[in-house]
């Protein structure tokens, strides 16, 4: 079955028809986790994401890629589903945005990603990218991840799940969950009425993300 890209998994005719009757409400759920790595010289050496699916969505991968319908994923059913997803999020940067200094940061396409499911029957994808250059925390550095599509709503449950390794001296953390109206509020010279009407085909929705702030002195 041919797979389409605008959504996570558009594979399943379910899913991509639900998307096309409400475009800017999310479908899919997922907690996620990041943790940004960094080097001695204070580079961002990779961000590593864990993401864990919510059980509807979990149990529609279950039933797509069970190719031996024996109601679990072997090794290799579980590497296609990566195989997927990574080819499906790529014209998406892998719903990563990272900031430095108020420029948006080009990021490596992640190599592989990796699926599996826990006892509980939850989909979960890890994978690691880098930047594509050298990247130093100074000044400001905000990290997150958002679908543009409005379609997955990937969200940190608290934020003990946004943490960075290795974090130089003179360097503080911040989590910011924007609140809508605000946010709103703020860009609204940029919100067009076609934003509200269809929110997939653009890219304000990175204004609602949650996201990781690392401010360094020097």
């Amino acid at each position: 079955m041919k797979r389409t890209k605008p959504y996570l998994f558009a594979g399943t005719m379910m899913l991509t028809a639900l998307a096309h009757e409400a475009r800017a409400h999310p479908h899919v759920f997922a907690e996620a986790r990041l943790d940004v790595i960094v080097n001695g010289d204070g580079g961002v050496e990779a961000l590593r994401h864990v993401w864990r699916f919510d059980d509807m969505f979990s149990s529609t991968v279950l039933v797509d890629f069970d190719q031996n319908k024996d109601l679990k994923l072997d090794a290799e059913e579980l590497k296609e589903v990566g195989s997927v997803v990574h080819e499906s999020l790529a014209d998406f940067n892998y719903f990563q945005i990272v900031m430095s200094n108020g420029n948006e940061v080009e990021m490596e396409a992640p190599p592989e990603m990796m699926a599996d499911f826990t006892d509980e029957n939850q989909l979960i994808l890890l994978f690691e990218s880098k930047p594509k250059e050298e990247l130093l925390l100074k000044g400001t550095t905000s990290f997150g991840i958002y679908d543009p599509t409005f379609y997955t709503a990937l969200e940190f449950p608290d934020d003990d799940h946004l943490q960075v390794e290795n974090l130089p001296q003179g360097c503080k953390l911040a989590v910011i969950r924007p609140d809508p109206d605000e946010a709103i509020a703020q860009n609204q010279d940029m919100l067009t009425p076609d934003f509200f009407e269809d929110a997939s085909n653009n890219d304000m929705g990175k204004i609602f993300a949650t996201r990781l702030e690392v401010t360094c002195e020097g």
